[in-house]
């Protein structure tokens, strides 16, 4: 069987070498031991028109977003209103990058040395990263078997952490119910910061992720929805609070050039106020992004296809859980998750290198050690936290893969076959 390049990606078909359009093959002598050959962090090429837009930032020499002239709106201010009306957000912000934008956030909400935040134990290094570089201490929240923030653990910290601000992380695009998180919330007066990296354009009963917290914080780094290498947006409906951010990443004085801001009137105290900790988004970046904003929804069900083929492949193999949906949520397939519940971690190691040897590049967040960017949340000695053996149950479970869009439907489905060849494989020599 020879993959097929996705129809879709039309411009990857005409851009790209023919040895890398025809990269995936079964391998010939054994129908049984499939090989797959893709590369997990290839992404696709920068759309022409970013292109384009890059090359004509480049060759006016006018990166930095306020070197505008006269009424001229920036790239970045102009990616800034594009993505404030996507999201349906009063006010945008670009940033340096996902992680300064959490920061950020925490920031214009007054989060000080000392100060505890709340956030999920399973999550990235940059989450609780953003907390710990304000001095203040992260407080982890754990992790039920549908990957999202255990909300039970959530309500009871609440109560009693002392912590007054979540960050929630909407780790590798899960959404936990979000209206019974808003409502703990509330009751409990804690602001909600969300960490939307891997759920941009994913909605919770109609409502797009971002919108219910205070802030929603977003990446445009390259294994993100949009790719601009590093980078990152915040939206807010708060006028004080998105002024501070404005003022914090670095406006100068020149607030009146951010068309997606607050109006000007809303600085004119915080101004003196607020310190200047610079990390804006170039107008290079912003070039780029806005063409791939413009074809987000189109991307998502890409994406969504490529999951769903996966997923499918999965379901009922002996010893592995699928990760179940739930029908309110609305994802973003750009990577999928499975469960080798209460497996020990001899055999999740085994399965993990079998894959690898078909060419399937699995991650593994149970182990030991961080490797690339797994991690747990004992991985970070900066904020020690008491054992959380729920959770831990489910850590050492979490197996991770990448979807990129350079891979076609057909090769999902090869993927899905392999992986749950390897799955049976090991689980009926466990059973033997």
């Amino acid at each position: 069987m020879t993959c097929r390049a996705d129809p879709g990606n039309v411009a990857l078909q005409q851009k790209s070498p023919q040895s890398d359009i025809d990269r995936r093959r079964r391998a010939p002598h054994s129908p049984a031991m499939e090989k797959f050959t893709g590369n997990f962090t290839q992404q696709e090429p920068i759309p022409e028109a970013g292109i384009e837009a890059a090359l004509r930032v480049m060759r006016s020499g006018r990166l930095h977003r306020y070197n505008t002239q006269g009424d001229e709106l920036s790239e970045a201010a102009l990616l800034e209103q594009e993505f404030a009306a996507a999201m349906g957000a009063k006010y945008c912000l670009a940033v340096a990058s996902g992680g300064y934008a959490m920061a950020t956030a925490l920031r214009a909400l007054g989060v000080a040395p000392g100060d505890k935040v709340m956030t999920n134990a399973f999550t990235l290094a940059p989450v609780p990263g953003a907390i710990a570089a304000l001095g203040a201490v992260p407080v982890f929240v754990g992790v039920s078997e549908a990957l999202t923030l255990d909300l039970e653990d959530y309500a009871q910290k609440a109560r009693t952490s002392g912590a007054r601000v979540l960050l929630l992380s909407h780790m590798r695009g899960h959404l936990c119910d979000m209206d019974r998180l808003m409502e703990i919330s509330d009751a409990a007066g804690i602001a909600v910061v969300e960490d939307c990296a891997h759920t941009m354009g994913a909605r919770w009963n109609g409502v797009l992720s971002g919108r219910q917290g205070v802030f929603g914080c977003y990446s445009t780094q390259t294994y993100k929805h949009l790719n601009s290498g590093e980078g990152g947006l915040l939206i807010s409906d708060d006028a004080g609070l998105m002024a501070r951010a404005v003022m914090l990443s670095g406006s100068y004085m020149l607030f009146d050039r951010h068309a997606a801001g607050p109006p000007p009137e809303v600085y004119e105290t915080l101004r003196y106020e607020t310190p200047n900790i610079s990390g804006r988004m170039d107008n290079l970046r912003a070039a780029i992004l806005r063409p791939q904003l413009a074809a987000l929804d189109k991307q998502i069900e890409r994406w969504n296809r490529r999951y769903r083929a996966v997923e499918a492949g999965l379901r009922d193999t002996p010893g592995l859980r699928v990760v179940e949906r739930p029908a309110a949520e609305h994802y973003v397939g750009s990577s999928i998750q499975f469960l080798l519940l209460d497996w020990p971690d001899s055999a999740v190691t085994e399965v993990i290198a079998r894959c690898a040897a078909r060419g399937v590049d699995l991650k593994w967040f149970g182990g030991a050690e961080p490797t690339g960017f797994t991690s747990r949340y004992d991985s970070w000695r900066y904020a020690p936290t008491p054992q959380m053996p729920q959770s831990d149950r489910i850590l050492r479970a979490i197996v991770d893969m990448r979807l990129p869009l350079t891979f076609s439907v057909d090769d999902c489905a090869l993927i899905a076959h392999i992986i749950r060849a390897e799955v049976s494989a090991v689980w009926q020599e466990r059973a033997a």
